[in-house]
């Protein structure tokens, strides 16, 4: 028995300083890399919580106070939005600490940066608080959800059209005939994935001896968009680039396929799924891996994009008319005013909004009722999100083409 304990504390010594070792090894340029596997890590105890946590929740008088203990899936939903707010708070409370930092010797870049084991604890603490608290102030919190996981959808496609749009001034700006010809495959290629992608979408979703007339309608209007791209960047008034219209188009098809994906499995014009009444773990693993991944970078590239990110009020290092006290001052001056690479109070409310839009993920947006509620972002308002969010990107991209000419004054 003695020799039990002394194991056991030495194991837990031995993991404590294996964490100590970790969190003291974040540096200045992991600092991103450690926000984001903070965040995969909620994900993941979000959806462990999801499997295994009802039983427990069950059991808690503040939480289950009903007449008619409600359904199982209630309680999975329920798991994951306190998750959620944990860590929504979490990085919402960080995001207010870090307005108005404008260069690297404000000290709450150094909180920024580092003190990464008090914020591991921080966490860990709210994420329990949040299980503390009364049904209503989750309700109100998935209700606002919603309107949060919408807002991230549209800071995604922001994203996406500024790195098309840079995609292609790059390439543009060597002006060299081997990136004009990479150019046009790369384009070519894009569209003959759409093409292929929308033959198959019509294959899978609207299959024959059954009314479709929704999935045909979306995919119908997607191809629309495709075609719309092309004649507005070829118009000689826009004068546009194919690259970005193609790589649109494609992502726009990706959009609608996962729309139709998304319908509930039983649903008759789900051909995709139709022999599929359950889901295997390999599955739900691929797709909450998708999700990580695709919150993940969303979350880096907005942390990455000056067009975003940058303070417009960093300051800038300027050599003074007059220098009094010598170079060695001058140089001591410009070293205290280095300005931020980007915002860290922005970086964080990007990972504010992902909190809510996976938490949405998750619970089928808090529609997770028989089947559905057991799989990754499945359900109906997980289809209209995805079809509305393609039809936001078409419009957003088109408005990116017209909007110089409609306001030649404006700077876009």
């Amino acid at each position: 028995m003695f020799a039990a304990s002394c194991l056991a504390s030495c194991c837990a010594a031995c993991a404590c300083d294996a964490c100590r070792t970790v969190v003291s090894g974040i540096s200045r340029r992991s600092a991103r890399i450690a926000y984001c596997g903070l965040f995969a890590l909620s994900l993941i105890v979000s959806w462990i919580l999801r499997e295994v946590a009802a039983p427990l929740m069950e059991k808690l008088p503040w939480i289950n106070h009903f007449h008619k203990t409600p359904d199982r899936e209630w309680f999975e939903t329920d798991a994951v939005l306190r998750v959620s707010l944990g860590n929504f708070l979490f990085f919402s409370i960080l995001s207010v600490m870090m307005i108005g930092v404008k260069n690297q010797k404000d000290p709450r870049d150094g909180i920024h940066h580092g003190g990464w084991m008090m914020k591991i604890i921080s966490w860990c603490i709210l994420v329990i608080l949040m299980f503390f608290l009364p049904n209503e102030i989750i309700s109100f919190y998935e209700s606002m959800s919603k309107f949060g996981a919408g807002f991230f959808l549209l800071v995604q496609v922001v994203l996406l059209l500024d790195f098309v749009h840079g995609w292609n001034d790059t390439w543009v700006g060597y002006d060299e005939q081997f990136w004009y010809a990479a150019l046009l495959v790369v384009s070519l290629v894009c569209y003959l994935a759409t093409f292929v992608f929308s033959g198959l979408l019509f294959h899978w979703f609207t299959p024959s001896g059954h009314d479709c007339g929704l999935n045909t309608f979306f995919i119908v209007m997607t191809l629309i968009f495709v075609f719309v791209f092309a004649i507005v960047v070829l118009h000689p008034t826009v004068g546009g680039s194919i690259l970005p219209a193609s790589v649109i188009s494609l992502y726009c098809m990706y959009l609608c396929y996962s729309g139709l994906a998304s319908e509930p499995r039983d649903y008759e014009c789900n051909g995709l799924h139709k022999h599929s009444k359950a889901v295997s773990t390999g599955t739900m693993t691929i797709g909450l891996l998708t999700t990580v991944l695709s919150v993940v970078y969303s979350a880096v590239r907005a942390g990455s994009s000056t067009t975003l990110l940058s303070p417009p009020d960093s300051p800038r290092a300027e050599k003074p008319l007059l220098p009094l006290d010598g170079k060695a001052d001058e140089k001591e001056e410009k070293e205290n005013k280095k300005p931020v690479s980007y915002s860290y109070a922005f970086f964080h409310i990007i990972f504010s909004l992902a909190s809510m839009y996976s938490a949405m993920l998750l619970t089928g947006w808090s529609t997770s009722v028989g089947e559905s509620g057991k799989l990754v972002d499945v359900g109906w308002p997980s289809v209209w999100v995805r079809v509305v969010t393609s039809w936001a990107t078409a419009g957003l991209f088109i408005w990116s083409l017209v909007a110089p000419i409609l306001f030649p004054d404006r700077e876009f």
